[in-house]
């Protein structure tokens, strides 16, 4: 003998109003316990702007040719903090929702089934833009930057959207690990990509071995697009640059939907 349970389902003429307060809440909620939680909010909001404290200081702000230290420091260090978020938030987040059985009991409530994941990118939305603020305050402060309005509004568009790709590889990493596994996992990941990718040192101090490979990273891609925007050096198209991020972003979500289906 077998008891069914019925579930009520979101009816797909439920008000606007009443699915957006819905999409709302749920953001807010998955930011503030983020946001409460010190093992991640911490190290996400603070490593960046010490490192960032602890090389700007040697420059003092001065100019070395073309390029500005300490500004380019700023863009390089800004990226290597907005890629936490997207990664640990999603990685670490999703493998832990998966063995505790709380993706399970979603698919069961009558929740709109994208605000899981629509709130887990707010969430990181948001902290990449608490990053690029604490940031800012490290380069004025410390770095002694000074910037046109124009070039600080560009580092935080290529801040709060460059993120994006950086949670689809978390989903991924947390469709395919076990919450014991994915913090070390997406350590694994994140931290070699951000050295491969010459956010801690240029690219010039590295062999040419790895100079080459760089633009496999996704964090390259999108340095480049910070140093755009803070009229820095650059290599290569920025459209270029935009097209490899939304292609990885693209592959990363299907290779995550294909593994979140089977679970």
């Amino acid at each position: 003998m077998s008891t069914a349970i019925a579930v009520p389902a979101l009816a797909s003429s439920t008000p606007v109003p009443r699915l957006l307060r819905c999409y709302a809440l749920e953001a807010r909620h998955e930011f503030l316990r983020l946001l409460r939680t010190p093992m991640f909010a911490l190290p996400t909001l603070l490593f960046p702007a010490m490192f960032y404290v602890l090389f700007a200081s040697l420059t003092n702000g001065s100019a070395s040719g073309p390029i500005n230290p300490a500004v380019y420091m700023l863009a390089g260090y800004t990226v290597f903090g907005v890629m936490a978020p997207g990664m640990f938030g999603f990685g670490v987040a999703v493998a832990t929702d998966r063995d505790s059985g709380w993706l399970r009991w979603r698919r069961a409530s009558p929740m709109p089934p994208a605000a899981y994941l629509a709130a887990k990118l707010v969430m990181a939305m948001l902290f990449a833009a608490l990053v690029y603020a604490t940031m800012a305050a490290a380069a004025v402060i410390v770095g002694g930057v000074r910037m046109a309005w124009s070039a600080w509004g560009a580092l935080a568009l290529v801040a709060s959207l460059g993120v994006v790709p950086f949670c689809a590889i978390g989903l991924f990493v947390g469709s395919l690990c076990r919450a014991q596994a994915a913090p070390a996992i997406v350590n694994l990941i994140y931290l070699p990509m951000a050295f491969l990718s010459g956010l801690w040192l240029p690219l010039m101090l590295l062999p040419a071995l790895l100079r080459e490979a760089a633009p496999v990273w996704p964090s390259y891609h999108l340095a480049q697009l910070a140093y755009a925007a803070t009229a820095q050096p650059h290599a290569g198209s920025l459209l270029g640059h935009v097209a490899v991020l939304a292609g990885m972003t693209a592959l990363f979500l299907l290779l995550a939907w294909r593994r979140l289906a089977r679970a």
